[in-house]
């Protein structure tokens, strides 16, 4: 699997797959031909006239969800692009996958509005969530032309031909040999497990967000934060200079990385918020267990996001089988067990037998993140347990199972 996925995984990992597949006949339904013209709002007006008229139309109500998160998707683009998001070579960190072009007027970007971008995107995924977890009828499907939907990614008004999916999927992959035609084959037949994996995408990009809000991460951001925003002043006139550009020492940046590295310890100032990333996950793995039920219940084969080891997906030679079910099963029993504080996790340190660290206390008792003390070890002291240590050969097992791209299946899985 991709590891483009790691950008923006719903948005990435459907980009990440190759536009091919039978001819649709049908013509797209209102809704869609909103999202082929770029007009979100205009999608999401229509489903909400429908769910009016037709309260219990599932189908619309599904349609809502995923055109609410794509809109939390395109906002956060907006957003990236609005503040100067570095998405070219000219720095250590950069955002080279994302679909975003370089802003020459970028507006600036201050701590407090990041953390409140950062919040928008939780209230914008709670309301996708909100929507999909409505949607109880069990033979729900809502085909989709996704290659032909347009985001307006730099906020312009209008989304342009150049921000049609297919198009900016082949700027990832020119290899790929991506074409219109191809684009307008490409149907991906979403159903009912596609509901709850939807949600459940919702929550672990939820819990990732809500842990960093967690935490006061401004000394971080006002010294190197412009390494990722052209955007982020820096904090003293006297380091513009390692400010990335054409015709700058290469020095600066660097020493900016490693200070950032050293900065990356983060007093916690939410610490409810670590307890809201604990349940996200929890609710993640709930969702995941559901979506596999529906998804071995079904008894066609058409188009499928996410197959049976009995259908094919719409990813070409990507083949579920029975034995990586069955090893996903083990893995979301795994991770509950650790949240749950039944299992531990290794620890990395002393003589054995070594303890473990009791992963839900390290949520719901937090202290300062320190990133250099986390690897050290000393970090984790105030959470080491003894009693039953998740094994390094479960990890291993379940590595094997997935052909040694477990990580890329997971985030396709979720």
């Amino acid at each position: 699997m991709s590891r483009q996925m790691l950008v923006v995984p719903l948005l990435a990992s459907l980009l990440a797959t190759p536009l091919a597949a039978a001819q649709d006949p049908r013509q797209p339904a209102p809704f869609e031909a909103a999202l082929h013209r770029g007009e979100l709002a205009e999608a999401e007006r229509t489903l909400g006239e429908t769910l009016g008229a037709r309260p219990g139309d599932d189908e619309a109500r599904f349609a809502l969800g995923v055109v609410q998160f794509l809109g939390a998707v395109e906002g956060r683009m907006q957003a990236l692009y609005r503040h100067g998001c570095r998405t070219g070579a000219d720095t250590p960190v950069s955002f080279s996958n994302l679909p975003i072009g370089r802003n020459p007027k970028p507006e600036p970007l201050t701590y407090q509005a990041a953390r409140g971008l950062l919040q928008a995107w939780v209230d914008d995924l709670a309301r996708a969530e909100a929507t999909l977890s409505g949607v109880k009828a069990p033979g729900v499907k809502l085909p989709l032309h996704f290659g032909l939907i347009r985001l307006d990614f730099d906020g312009d008004g209008k989304a342009g031909e150049a921000e049609t999916l297919w198009k900016v999927y082949g700027n990832f992959n020119r290899r790929a040999n991506v074409s219109a035609e191809g684009a307008k084959g490409f149907v991906v037949a979403l159903d009912r497990g596609d509901v709850d994996w939807l949600r459940g995408y919702c929550h672990v990009l939820a819990a990732l967000t809500e842990t960093l809000l967690a935490h006061d991460f401004e000394a971080v951001f006002t010294q190197t934060g412009h390494l990722m925003f052209e955007g982020v002043k820096v904090s003293e006139p006297s380091l513009a200079e390692s400010t990335p550009g054409r015709g700058r020492s290469e020095i600066g940046p660097i020493l900016d990385l490693v200070a950032m590295v050293h900065l990356i310890r983060l007093p916690v100032v939410e610490p409810r918020r670590l307890g809201a990333s604990l349940a996200h996950m929890e609710a993640m793995i709930a969702l995941s267990r559901s979506s596999w039920r529906f998804i071995l219940a079904e008894v066609d084969d058409d188009r499928e996001w996410v197959p049976s080891p009995r259908q094919k997906s719409v990813v070409p030679g990507v083949q579920v089988s029975a034995e990586m079910v069955e090893g996903w099963t083990r893995f979301l029993d795994e991770l509950e067990s650790l949240l749950a504080g039944k299992t531990l996790a290794p620890f990395w340190r002393g003589d054995k037998p070594r303890p473990g660290v009791n992963v839900r206390r390290v949520f719901l008792e937090p202290r300062e993140l320190d990133l250099i003390l986390w690897a050290r070890g000393s970090a984790a002291a105030p959470y080491l347990e003894r009693g039953e240590v998740s094994s390094a050969e479960t990890w291993s097992r379940l590595n094997r199972v997935f052909g040694g791209e477990f990580i890329g299946f997971a985030l396709w899985f979720n």
